[in-house]
Parts: C-alpha cells; structure tokens; sequence
C-alpha cells in the first residue's frame, strides 16, 4: 500500500493485517511497551546514514557528514552514529555530555548555538571539541577569553547569514538577515579579522545554515556562491584561507503523500557541483565539505503509535477520534502547521471510508496531530501508526498536563529493545523542593 512509502524501510503488513516495523508487529509491541509509544526502525537508521556518506563522498572525496542531535538524540542513538561514522552537531552542554557519556569522538563533534553560555565553552574545550561555531562578536570574544585561560587553541568556524530565503516556515528559516543567529554577511569582514587576529583562536573555515524542510536547490547554490566570493575576497585581504566549508543541513523529508522530497543524492549533487566550479572560477583550494543532515537521517526511522480511547462524531460537521498522545510529544502540527499521514495499524488493509481528524488528549483546542484525514472506521482500542516522527517530536516534548513522556524502542529482524523508558509520576515531582 502507498502509506507505506512513509514508514521506515523495514514496515509491512502481515496475515493479521498489522503494521510491521523492524519484523515487530506494532500492535504487539503496544501491548508490551504501552503507548503512546515512538518506534526507531535500525535498518532505517543506518542506510540513511550510509545514504548521506555514500552520496556526498563520491562526489566529493573530503566530506564530513555531522548529525544534527537537536532532530533527537540519546544514548543508544548516538552510539549508532558512531558506528556508522558520523559526527555530531551539538548546540548545548546537554547534547555535549550526551555524547560524551557513551565516548563518541569529541573531534568529530561540532557546538553551535547562538548563545553558548561561558561554562559550555569551557566543557566543550575541556572535552577537546573538534570544532566551535561562533555564532556572534560577543561568543567570539568570551571564548577568545577562555582560550587564553586554559590554554587551548580550538579550531573554530564562523557562522554567516547569507541573506537567502529558504522559502520555507519563518520559524525554521535561519539564514535571512533578520534571524538571531550568526554574523551578517556585511558584517563578516570584521569577524574574520578580529578571529585571525586572536592569539588563541585557529579559524579553519565558515558555516552557513539556511533552515529546515528545503526542497529545491536554488537556495544552497546561491548561499555558496556568497560565500565563496567572500572567502576569497577575504583571502586577498586578510590571507585567510579556507579549510572547511559547513553548509548546514535542512534537507527535506516527505511527510505526506503530496509533498515528494527530493533524494540525497540531488543535494549532493547540487552541491558538491557548484563548490567545485566556483572555487575553480576563484581560484580556491577545494575546502573540506561538512553537512550537517538531523531530520533527514533520522526522521522516517521513527514512528509514534497511539491507543484511539473517545470517538466523538459531531453530525456534519466533524468526526474526532481522541488518542493518548498530542501535543505533549509532538507540538509540531500545533506549532508549525505541520502536516502527517497515519494508518490504523491493527486494520493496515481495511478501506479508508472515514474522514476524520485525530485529536489528543490534552487541554488545548490546538491538540490537533492531523486534520482530516480518510481511514478505516475506528473505535476505541484501535492503534493509529503516525510516520515521519523520528525527528523534532521528542526532543520538544514536554510534560503539559503532568503528562509523563513516553517510552521508546528499537526494533531490528523482530526483536524490540527499549532505550529510553516511559517516565513515572516519581519522575514528575523528583525535582520538586517543598
């Protein structure tokens, strides 16, 4: 069935007319592990992070390819990454000690952010960070500061804001003028003097990120043709030479059957084309390339299954189907707008003969996960399967209502292993001081 284009690369239906993901029936694994419950398929996980090397690399042999923690990260995750080769980019101590608490090589991690606090910096230079991305004239100070205290020298890049329109949603766009993060590009002449010209700092390149949900290539070729010209221009005034060149992430992924996203391998292209050809035209030394992909690698490894508890049909007006789950672990569609498909997973087969909208369990009319949407007909006990949600659901997920955050699992050749557990009501009040 189309639906399962979405899914992770492993989902099938099976004799009972369940959804399977990673050879686990996901009906079984709600009976297990209750819900709402997110499932991270493995194979999924790793061809897309073999995808993304693979693509880049035959293109363009020194390529870096840094996963994006904030899409979602723990332990377990991470320590996949590192398996598959990848480094991280971190943009807080949190994601930091993340990585460090399962030895993940700190050169190949990368901190960004837009107000990296003093005590950060110092961890991320006590961890021997690979690379830190300043973001600002104050982060370049401060950090200036700290080097000369503890005697480090890190290698840092120069985050610039090109001026270019993603056109994608204003809150994931980042790389327009009026964003909080990074130098403006007028601005960036004094950035890379003022960096060279700290005994205590070593700038080996530059960093662009452009936003999130990107289809079309015309704003990556456009970014790097700005900054390349700089680069160079910068080379002749400043014998600044350019070591790396980061152009952030914000590849697309389909989240509906409307909306196809374009393969890796057309970004890859695209890219790794245009820096070639413009540093041949300017007579630059080919810089290492790093991409930093997060919802592209790990978005549709994950699914969030949901138990149907009150159907309410409203006669002509609107059938809502009530999950235990909502905005407390994705805020996506009441936040962005964001738009998913979804299967009934015990009745993967049956005919789409109701439209309904699914709605969550929690006290805002904006609980709304998708509108309007044809499924089977559905009753309480049912499971709703929702994919693409591997990215930016957990990470955001809170406990509005004293909700308790759910549990996950990963599921390989039909064995399901948990990896973070459902919270508990101890877990709501453990911080609590009376």
């Amino acid at each position: 069935m189309s639906e399962l284009s979405l899914f992770p690369l492993t989902a099938e239906v099976n004799k009972k007319n369940h959804l399977m993901i990673g050879g686990c029936d996901t009906t079984e694994l709600a009976d297990e592990f209750g819900t709402p419950l997110y499932i991270f398929d493995e194979v999924s996980l790793r061809n897309k992070c073999a995808e993304f090397i693979n693509e880049f690399s035959q293109r363009y042999a020194d390529t870096s390819v840094i996963y994006a923690c904030k899409a979602f990260m723990n332990k377990a995750i991470a320590l996949i990454l590192a398996e598959e080769g990848l480094g991280l980019d971190v943009v807080s101590a949190g994601e930091l000690s993340i990585a460090q608490s399962i030895g993940f090589p700190m050169s190949k991690v990368y901190f960004h952010g837009n107000n990296k606090l003093a005590d950060e910096l110092r961890l991320a230079l006590n961890y021997g960070i690979g690379r830190i991305v300043v973001d600002n004239f104050h982060e370049l100070a401060m950090l200036g500061e700290i080097a000369a205290e503890t005697g480090n020298k890190p290698d840092i890049l120069l985050r610039l804001t090109p001026g270019v329109d993603p056109h994608t949603h204003k809150y994931i766009a980042t790389g327009i003028i009026d964003s909080k993060f990074g130098f403006p590009l007028p601005s960036g002449e004094r950035a890379v003097s003022q960096a060279m010209n700290t005994p205590g700092l070593n700038l080996t390149g530059l960093h662009f990120h452009l936003g999130s949900l990107i289809f079309g290539k015309e704003p990556y070729l456009e970014a790097i043709d700005y900054i390349l010209s700089f680069a160079a221009e910068m080379k002749q005034k400043y014998n600044f030479q350019l070591m790396e060149l980061d152009v952030g992430g914000g590849f697309a992924l389909q989240y509906t059957a409307d909306s196809p996203a374009p393969p890796i391998s057309f970004y890859a292209e695209a890219i790794t084309a245009k820096i070639i050809n413009k540093c041949r035209e300017l007579k630059l030394v080919l810089p290492r390339l790093v991409v930093e992909p997060g919802r592209a690698v790990i978005g549709q490894a994950g699914v969030a299954l949901y138990k149907v508890g009150v159907v309410k049909d409203i006669p002509n007006v609107r059938c809502y189907v009530s999950v235990d789950g909502g905005m407390a672990d994705n805020i996506r569609p009441a936040l962005y707008g964001s738009k998913y498909e979804a299967v009934v997973a015990n009745k993967l087969s049956e005919k789409r003969t109701k439209k309904v909208t699914i709605a969550g369990r929690f006290c805002e009319s904006g609980d709304v996960l998708i509108k309007d949407i044809d499924l089977p007909l559905i009753s309480a006990g049912d499971f709703i399967a929702v994919p693409d949600c591997g990215a930016y659901c957990l990470p955001m997920a809170s406990n509005y209502n004293a909700s308790l955050k759910p549990a996950i699992v990963l599921v390989k050749k039909g064995k399901a292993r948990l990896i973070r557990r459902r919270e508990t009501f101890d877990d709501l009040i453990r911080h609590d001081v009376i």
